[in-house]
C-alpha cells in the first residue's frame, strides 16, 4: 500500500478518500454482472458480501476443474502425447 495521508507516524488512519478508492478498485474487479448491480454506490458490506461470493464461486470453479483434470489423466495412457501436453501446462 502507499503510504498513508494526513500525518507521519505509525498507526495512521485511512482516509475516506483512500477506502473510496480501494473500493473502486475492488468493484473494478468483479464480474460485469455483479458491476452493473452495484453501479449505484452501493455500501462497502454489501460490496465486500459480493466480492466473497464471487472469490467462493471461483474456488468451486477451480475444484471442478481440478476434478474434471483428474479424471481425464485417470482415463489417459501416462506415455501418451496427450498427456505430455497436459502436464507441460500444469508445469
Amino acid at each position: 500500500m502507499s503510504s498513508r495521508r494526513g500525518g507521519g507516524g505509525g498507526g495512521g488512519r485511512i482516509t475516506d478518500e483512500e477506502i473510496n478508492e480501494l473500493i473502486s478498485k475492488l468493484q473494478a474487479l468483479l464480474p460485469e454482472s455483479s458491476r452493473s448491480r452495484s453501479a449505484s454506490r452501493s455500501s462497502a458490506s454489501k460490496l465486500l458480501k459480493e466480492t466473497c461470493s464471487y472469490i467462493k464461486s471461483l474456488h468451486r470453479e477451480v475444484d471442478d476443474l481440478s476434478d474434471r483434470l483428474s479424471e481425464l489423466m485417470s482415463t489417459m495412457d501416462n506415455n501418451s502425447p496427450q498427456a505430455e501436453i497436459i502436464r507441460s501446462l500444469l508445469r
